[in-house]
């Protein structure tokens, strides 16, 4: 089958991991990733020609326009520059934004990913107490573009429960998906520990993870020196790790412009589909273990592929956090005892901030390469759970196009869960967590409570009493009393 000239096309792949000593600034990581990528496509001058260089969003330094000092770096002169919004998701709706506009014949010859050295950063701040002297752009530049959405990740009520930073988030859930499946605390700490051992035993096997070795179950759910606690159920190993200096960078050209550069054929990976959504707010979801809007995202961009999720032969669910793949696995209709990852997820391939998906796009392009025909899914998560993109991916060119959609439409017509912003009295405890210092002690118990009339509440508590009930059975599902937010036992 000869493909449609427009159609968008991956041909090539690069990405790195510089696991010691300092690495070189965030733009240079980028840079050799893309150059990695030109090897990878078989084929001289592709950097060259880029029309576009779009770049996810990063943390661990402040560019206005990465993409210039890129192109800059490997001898491009795109005419477009691009950087993304914060959040998970962006790789994906990058390279969705990316294919249409190649399909549409907006753009032919483009560079997207991303790179963070956060390891380096945190590592020159302990040895000089500085910032790192990397590249300083005027700061009144801009790129060509802004892609995407701004990301907002909790609103006054979440902050003043101390719902903050994904850590203290995502444990909520996974208390809420044990809670829901009637499992002991001991009984899901198992699971969810050899979940996490399947995903490190991936990671052993990708010469591009941050922690490139097997992991047992015991090791990973028992917390001790080197695996402390951090927020009940989780210890340090199943924390998403964002001290990484890595980059991945990806090519994307029209199969046209492909076949005239002579790209050899088996380099070509296709995006079939994809789709995204966004859940509401936190306090305002209808329970804590489950995601509509994945579920609509997956559902939507499988029906455009023409796949069922059955048929998926390779599978990169977002993982900063078990509960993150057990709710995506449910939604998507996948079982949890099948290979859930390329990688190795975040916690041992890497989670380099907002850029880990353009790490497993990559590696998704190499898992179909080898294996022609078969079909590949990533997804992607911004937030709290909040903002969903999956891609699905093949060898095989689709027969009507790339298609994209988002089903936001749907979504927002379905009822919220009424918040409480105060509230004196008895509640039933909905999920729960306790956050530990860098020592391991407990510090702060976070729930989400019920009110009598369905209205959702936030309590915390630092009483040593109550924190300890928390983190035992039973505690879920129980009545408590809330009294100017603070929980009693």
């Amino acid at each position: 089958m000869t493909p449609d000239p427009r159609l968008p096309v991956i041909v090539g792949a690069g990405q790195v991991c510089q696991r010691e000593g300092l690495s070189p600034e965030p733009v240079e990581l980028l840079a050799e990733a893309a150059r990695r990528a030109e090897a990878d496509a078989g084929a001289a001058g592709l950097l060259a020609r880029l029309d576009s260089i779009r770049v996810v969003n990063l943390l661990s330094w402040r560019y206005p326009d990465p993409a210039l000092l890129v192109a800059g770096l490997v001898g491009a002169t795109p005419g477009h520059t691009a950087y993304t919004h914060l959040g998970g998701q962006s790789p994906q709706q990058l390279l969705s934004r990316t294919a249409a506009d190649i399909q549409a014949g907006r753009a032919d010859l483009v560079l997207i990913g991303g790179a963070e050295a956060w390891r380096t950063r945190a590592a020159i701040r302990r040895q000089t107490g500085e910032r790192p002297p990397w590249t300083a752009q005027p700061p009144e530049l801009q790129p060509t573009e802004i892609i995407g959405t701004e990301l907002v990740m909790g609103g006054p009520v979440e902050v003043e429960a101390g719902l903050v930073m994904p850590v203290a988030v995502y444990p909520l859930f996974e208390n809420a998906l044990r809670a829901a499946a009637g499992r002991s605390v001991g009984e899901h700490g198992r699971a969810i520990a050899g979940l996490w051992a399947g995903f490190s035993t991936v990671a052993e096997g990708n010469p591009h993870a941050a922690l490139p070795r097997r992991h047992s179950a015991e090791e990973i759910g028992t917390p001790g020196p080197d695996n402390r606690m951090v927020g009940f159920p989780y210890p340090k190993l199943m924390n998403s790790n964002n001290s990484v200096d890595q980059a991945a960078a990806i090519l994307l050209t029209s199969a046209g412009t492909a076949a005239a550069l002579g790209i050899p054929r088996d380099r070509w990976v296709f995006p079939i589909a994809s789709a995204d959504a966004e859940d509401p707010p936190l306090s305002e979801r209808a329970d804590m273990h489950t995601s509509p809007g994945l579920r609509a995202a997956g559902g939507a961009a499988l029906r455009l592929a023409g796949v069922d999720a059955g048929n998926l032969a390779h599978v990169d669910l977002y993982s900063c956090f078990p509960s993150a793949v057990q709710i995506a696995a449910a939604e998507l209709g996948l079982p949890l005892d099948r290979e859930l990852t390329v990688t190795g997820g975040l916690t041992f391939a890497g989670g380099p901030w907002n850029d880990y998906v353009s790490h497993a796009i990559a590696t998704m392009s190499g898992r179909l390469r080898a294996d022609p025909g078969a079909v590949g899914l990533c997804s992607a998560l911004g937030g709290y759970l909040g903002k969903h993109a999956v891609g699905v991916y093949s060898t095989e060119p689709p027969a009507g196009g790339f298609r994209h959609l988002n089903v936001q439409v749907e979504l927002d017509r379905a009822p919220r869960r009424a918040f409480a912003e105060t509230h004196e009295g008895e509640v039933t405890v909905e999920t729960c967590t306790v956050m530990h210092d860098r020592t391991g002690a407990p510090e702060r118990g976070i729930a989400a409570c019920l009110l009598d009339d369905g209205r959702r509440t936030w309590a915390t508590t630092d009483d040593p009493g109550v924190m300890a009930a928390m983190v035992g059975d039973g505690f879920i599902g129980g009545r408590v009393e809330v009294a100017a937010g603070a929980l009693r036992a």
